[in-house]
């Protein structure tokens, strides 16, 4: 099936009041493993490659290759992403190489510097009918994962949007990025402000850490796509260890890492399915 923008997949997800799940590639097992998911859920999906993870690989051009590829096979519709990207020149690599939408990550900027530097990729973005996603108020990170962090003004937001040009806004409302503990708690009375407030679609980072219940009332409350890394992260890596503890001799990685594979294609599916029913509860 031909690749879509997720220009769409956001846009009908808002419309609808429904989340779309947006799941991290690391390599090319979790991309299989996402289209895997998307084909079991009959759902789209947003597969998403990190700046970190296109160095991991030496470069964007090898991942994003496989990741377009295994996209274009999929039989449900899968749209690839370029996530947080500090680096404005690596969303020109990833519009060169036919990613079809962009995070511009300036949100540990001071905020003129932010809006200056968003607005400039926007441009370009725009220029080559890309989608593109910014970010006001950092998201926690490795380091204090707990910590109450900053939040996203809404009125902020509104002038960030208006002077960038973003199509979609991460923002800060409680997540956490590298969370390996499903126990952050989300600031639901300002999702719904921030929802209220802007006409564009809101972005959740870091929601590894946040439980389904509070994730579904997030969605209730107005945000709309959904990043998921670091939980498939531990899925995949507690099969593989529970494999290999099994087997002392095995030694065929394939027969280790296509368990992980199955495992994370079904608590992606899982998740897919959570997002988009509960926009209707």
């Amino acid at each position: 099936m031909p690749l879509v923008s997720a220009r769409d997949l956001v846009a009908e997800a808002d419309a609808a009041r429904r989340g779309i799940g947006a799941f991290n590639v690391v390599h090319l097992e979790t991309a299989e493993a996402f289209v895997a998911a998307s084909e079991a859920a009959g759902l789209p999906v947003i597969l998403q490659i990190s700046q970190n993870c296109a160095d991991y690989h030496g470069g964007l051009e090898p991942i994003a290759l496989a990741t377009l590829a295994v996209a274009r096979r999929a039989e449900t519709r899968v749209a690839v992403h370029l996530d947080h990207a500090e680096r404005p020149e690596l969303v020109g690599e990833a519009i060169a190489l036919g990613i079809g939408s962009v995070m511009f990550d300036g949100g540990a900027l001071p905020y003129d510097e932010n809006v200056a530097l968003t607005a400039q990729v926007a441009d370009r973005a725009r220029a080559a009918g890309i989608h593109i996603e910014g970010e006001l108020g950092e998201v926690g990170g490795k380091d204090g994962a707990h910590a109450p962090g900053v939040r996203t003004d809404p009125d902020e937001a509104r002038a960030f949007v208006a002077a960038t040009g973003v199509d979609a806004l991460a923002v800060a409302v409680g997540s956490s990025h590298a969370m390996t503990e499903r126990s952050a708690v989300l600031d639901i009375d300002l999702i719904g402000r921030l929802h209220r407030t802007l006409d564009i679609p809101l972005v959740l980072h870091g929601s590894s850490g946040v439980p389904d219940a509070v994730i579904v009332d997030a969605v209730r409350a107005g945000m709309t796509k959904i990043n998921v890394s670091t939980h498939f992260n531990d899925v995949f890596t507690r099969v593989i260890r529970e494999r290999l503890d099994a087997d002392a001799d095995l030694v065929d990685s394939r027969r280790y890492v296509a368990p992980a594979r199955e495992a994370v294609a079904a608590e992606a599916a899982r998740m897919l399915r959570l997002f988009a029913l509960q926009g209707a509860a």
